[in-house]
């Protein structure tokens, strides 16, 4: 894919394997508020539109309301904060990936619906010789994925152009987002969904490992 001078990455389950400890911390804040715990394979289903989203369908049938969510909210951040890389790990080859494409001189961008201090925190800890350009996560005045805010962002910061930029995500939300912002995407099949899931939202590319994606740019 000649011509591609921005890549723009989605965090848990494309960058990261984040669901074991996203799951633990959902279920903190379940079992501290009396609430029955999921399974990690309910969570991962769960994840991808942010904590509120993530707590909410966590939450039994007759309790999924805001008030419940704000309630058990503050739990959920303590335990996260605390244990966000406890088991959290780049997915095999993903760190060669981005060497490979910062060496090439493509820009590198990270778009995530995870709260923007863990984002930071997680993006420093595992990629420290990463020079990303953006690292955008959820923040209270700007619409989350499948908006394409964020995207919008990351291009306007990054001075890409929007036809040479491409977007790499684990899920339907980041399908739907790189459509809304009308960049080229690419799904990747080692994250949180399956590749019957994703295809029907038509991505530009498949991607089996990270390597695939240096094959991509190339």
């Amino acid at each position: 894919m000649a011509g591609t001078e921005l890549v723009i990455f989605d965090l848990d389950g494309t960058l990261l394997d984040t669901i074991s400890d996203l799951a633990a911390a959902a279920n903190a804040a379940l079992q501290a508020n009396g609430f029955p715990v999921r399974t990690q394979e309910e969570c991962q289903q769960f994840v991808g539109n942010g904590v509120t989203k993530l707590l909410e369908r966590a939450l039994p049938e007759g309790h999924k309301t805001a008030q419940e969510v704000e309630k058990i909210r503050p739990a959920f951040f303590a335990y996260y904060d605390q244990h966000l890389t406890d088991v959290t790990r780049p997915y095999p080859g993903m760190p060669q990936l981005l060497e490979n494409l910062q060496k090439r001189g493509v820009k590198l961008a990270v778009a995530s619906n995870k709260y923007q201090s863990a984002t930071t925190r997680l993006v420093k800890h595992f990629f420290p010789n990463i020079s990303f350009c953006a690292v955008l996560g959820q923040r209270e005045e700007i619409a989350v994925k499948p908006d394409p805010a964020i995207v919008d962002e990351i291009l306007w910061t990054s001075g890409a152009a929007r036809e040479n930029t491409l977007y790499v995500g684990d899920s339907d939300v980041d399908m739907q987002t790189a459509h809304n912002a009308g960049v080229r995407v690419c799904a990747v099949l080692w994250g949180f969904r399956t590749r019957e899931e994703l295809v029907p939202y038509k991505p530009d590319f498949l991607a089996s490992q990270p390597a695939d994606i240096a094959e991509m740019v190339a």
